[in-house]
């Protein structure tokens, strides 16, 4: 006796293998809309609270360029913002995390923290408050392709997609 083929079996097998496979595309946990309340913001300069010259312009100018780049909140003067971003920078450290064998370091760690308030301009509620925000960046010594300032940057992009989470994604 010669067995049947179930057509009505291989269908509903491959509408579970394709209904698998299509639900694991890019996953969202934001729903894309920001609050108007947040969505114009303005950036003031950091206060320096490290020995690092500099640092809270040059994170502040940072912010501002990882936000423009995002482009989900809009950067503008105080004056016509909604939100304003205020904080410190509490502290800048470099690490070893990385050597030869003959202990000589190769690659260091840039570690940065700050401390930053989210108000809403009109009303004065607070988004957050004095939430501490950290982001670290690696180099490796004596390679003029990714440098200190490299790292820098990408410890200023990590605390901004925090920063973003924070404000723009809703669980």
């Amino acid at each position: 006796m010669k067995p049947q083929f179930k057509w009505g079996l291989l269908v509903a097998l491959l509408s579970v293998v394709v209904g698998t496979v299509a639900g694991c595309g890019v996953y969202s946990a934001s729903s894309g809309r920001v609050d108007e309340r947040f969505k114009r913001v303005a950036v003031e300069y950091l206060e320096n609270l490290t020995s690092e010259p500099n640092i809270g312009v040059d994170l502040s100018d940072g912010i501002v360029r990882e936000f423009q780049e995002d482009n989900t909140l809009k950067v503008v003067d105080e004056r016509d913002a909604d939100t304003l971003l205020t904080g410190r920078v509490m502290r800048y450290g470099s690490r070893e995390v990385a050597a030869r064998q003959d202990l000589t370091v190769t690659e260091y760690q840039v570690q940065i923290a700050v401390e930053l308030t989210l108000t809403v301009r009109a009303t004065g509620e607070k988004i957050f408050k004095r939430k501490r925000f950290t982001g670290t960046g690696n180099y490796v010594l004596n390679d003029n392709d990714f440098t200190e300032s490299d790292a820098r940057d990408e410890a200023t992009e990590e605390i901004v997609r925090d920063i973003l989470a924070l404000v723009v994604e809703d669980w």
